[in-house]
């Protein structure tokens, strides 16, 4: 039988495979505490102090979302080769908002300003996860909400809009007219289409450099790739002041 290449999945997988052997022994700092009635009991807590063992799901997801920790850097080394392998397979979702939820946990930790030997096995699994979510028919978590992850995590959109720019594929393309069909409503309406609440993160400058993009590159590249007239002229509204935005006959009033 025909077994076909995935190379982008071998990528993510070597990716997860090295955050586990990088933070394998890790623990919550010995004087790590947080609130009980907002996060949990001395039990679980003790297991953040304890090196390697698998938290149950809801002890997972309350901890990368708990904001009180002390060193949350720590917390998130003890718990990020599990946080990761969730994320991934689409288990790690909150109860409320999106995925870049999981990247605010990942900026608070500073991830980027730990010693190259820590932040390079992060680094490298934000960008195969990206890739994957972009080029592999399998993937599980939609690439609009990687998109917002990567972007919450490392405080740009640079490197994510670069690395779909050198995707081309027909699935890439796909991938980017489902993505805009997501955002084109916030867009519109002037608001970035996922939540901003790391503070060090410019909400704005965000929205700014995503709307060039997409006027730009986007534009034609879903142009070429046969996207729907409808699509095609929700990206141009963008390029428009507000007066003239709503009062173009493609503007979708009804919606808004």
């Amino acid at each position: 039988m025909h077994v076909t290449d995935r190379p982008a999945q071998r990528r993510l997988d070597a990716a997860l495979e090295n955050l586990s052997l990088t933070f394998r022994g890790m623990t919550a700092h010995p004087d790590e505490h947080n609130c009980e009635c907002h996060w949990g009991g001395p039990e679980e807590l003790a297991l953040l102090k304890t090196p390697d063992v698998e938290l149950e799901p809801d002890l997972l997801r309350r901890t990368w979302r708990a904001i009180d920790w002390s060193d949350h850097a720590a917390v998130l080394r003890r718990v990020l080769p599990q946080f990761a392998t969730a994320l991934v397979a689409g288990r790690a979702g909150p109860m409320f908002g999106g995925l870049e939820e999981a990247g605010y946990s990942l900026a608070r930790g500073r991830w980027q300003q730990w010693p190259e030997e820590h932040a390079a096995p992060v680094r490298e699994f934000l960008h195969a996860w990206w890739v994957q979510s972009l080029t592999d028919p399998d993937a599980v978590v939609p690439a609009h909400q990687v998109f917002a992850l990567c972007a919450e995590a490392s405080g740009t959109l640079e490197p994510w809009l670069a690395e779909w720019e050198r995707q081309t594929g027909h699935l890439s393309d796909l991938r980017l007219a489902e993505a805009v069909a997501e955002w084109e409503y916030e867009l519109l309406g002037d608001s970035l289409p996922w939540s901003v609440d790391w503070y060090e993160n410019d909400e704005e400058e965000m929205r700014a450099d995503l709307v060039a993009w997409l006027l730009g590159h986007a534009a034609a590249r879903l142009r070429e790739s046969g996207a729907s007239a409808d699509l095609q002229h929700r990206i141009r509204l963008l390029g428009l002041t507000e007066e003239d935005r709503w009062t173009d006959r493609h503007w979708p009033g009804h919606r808004y």
